[in-house]
């Protein structure tokens, strides 16, 4: 099978089950888009084999082998396989990134607790930080600093996403808030996960989490500076639009139990323009190293690596070319033309 059809059965898996990943990429220029379309294929596909297993442990043996085989430039006769195959060699990604996101989905799939936050991070790490570091790479940026950044954006939404889902996961038997934030707000968590219910003392563990996102989102804002300009937009209206799901959140009284917060549709028309905006602003200088439990990762791409695409004066043509498509487009939209 040609890449061309692995590509576009990657499309397909995504397109029915991953309906915002695939709106969001229609941000993304093409040739970021076809990769993040591989990576996001390859996500999807380990984390039902995981969690839809009734033996997570044997699923992620199997797993590791055929990312393994990946790695090795022999992925099975998968189309996801092959096309992911191509992601990690043209972008020279370091295979224990994926690795860590393997893990992070067995622990979801034994149904691990975290006793504090630096517990909850490692988490958020393995199952976020890992696709925001990829990302990165896939954008051509493997200054350390930019992947740090990459990995606290990543962490930050899954901090967002946790928030906003503590009943839908308790319902499922699951629960990611810290267990010491719990007992120090008189909350015993066995208790509280058999028999779930909203109360103010919940509300203040949830507002608590997401007052840990805000600084991440903060810095992720001054990473995504650094990245290509036709990159830019996306990823700003992503960090927007989650990040207002806290907004939402507080908005509903912190009760994520009994009800789900959500984003409008003219609230994100909104967050668009804003990230629009944000994109024109210059880059920001990048400060401190991001989430300590996020360190391995950064360290993992070595730092005289580069990616035989993203760093090629082709890729730097492309974006001019972009560039002056749209000035040239912005000319023709004056008045009097």
């Amino acid at each position: 099978m040609s890449a061309a059809a692995d590509l576009a059965a990657c499309r397909t898996l995504l397109r029915g089950g991953s309906k915002s990943f695939h709106a969001a990429s229609l941000l993304l220029p093409m040739r970021v888009r076809d990769p993040a379309t591989a990576l996001y294929a390859f996500c999807r596909v380990a984390d039902d084999a995981i969690d839809e297993s009734d033996d997570p442990a044997a699923s992620l043996d199997g797993l590791r082998l055929r990312l393994a085989a990946i790695a090795q430039g022999r992925p099975q006769d998968s189309p996801v396989d092959r096309a992911f195959a191509t992601v990690l060699a043209d972008h020279a990604i370091p295979v224990q990134i994926p690795e860590s996101l393997l893990e992070g989905f067995s622990w979801d799939a034994t149904g691990r607790r975290y006793a504090t936050l630096s517990q909850l991070n490692e988490y958020a790490v393995r199952v976020a930080g890992t696709v925001g570091v990829m990302m990165a790479l896939l954008m051509g940026r493997r200054e350390r600093e930019v992947l740090a950044c990459a990995c606290d954006l990543g962490v930050a939404m899954q901090l967002t996403n946790i928030a906003r889902d503590v009943g839908d996961d308790a319902r499922l038997g699951r629960l990611y808030l810290p267990a010491d934030w719990m007992r120090e707000a008189g909350i015993d968590p066995d208790a509280w996960l058999a028999r779930p219910a909203f109360s103010p003392a919940l509300a203040g563990v949830v507002d608590r989490l997401l007052a840990t996102a805000e600084p991440l989102y903060a810095r992720a804002a001054a990473g995504i500076g650094w990245l290509p300009a036709a990159c830019r937009p996306g990823m700003h209206a992503a960090r927007l639009i989650y990040a207002q799901i806290g907004e939402s959140l507080r908005r509903q009284g912190l009760d994520s139990v009994t009800r789900r917060a959500v984003v409008s549709g003219w609230e994100k028309s909104v967050l668009l323009g804003a990230a629009v905006a944000a994109t024109c602003r210059s880059a920001e200088s990048l400060e401190g190293e991001g989430v300590d439990e996020g360190r391995f990762l950064v360290e993992s791409v070595p730092a005289d690596a580069v990616s035989p695409l993203a760093g090629s004066k082709v890729v730097w043509l492309i974006d001019l070319f972009e560039r002056l498509e749209r000035q040239q487009l912005e000319r023709q939209s004056l008045p009097g033309r």
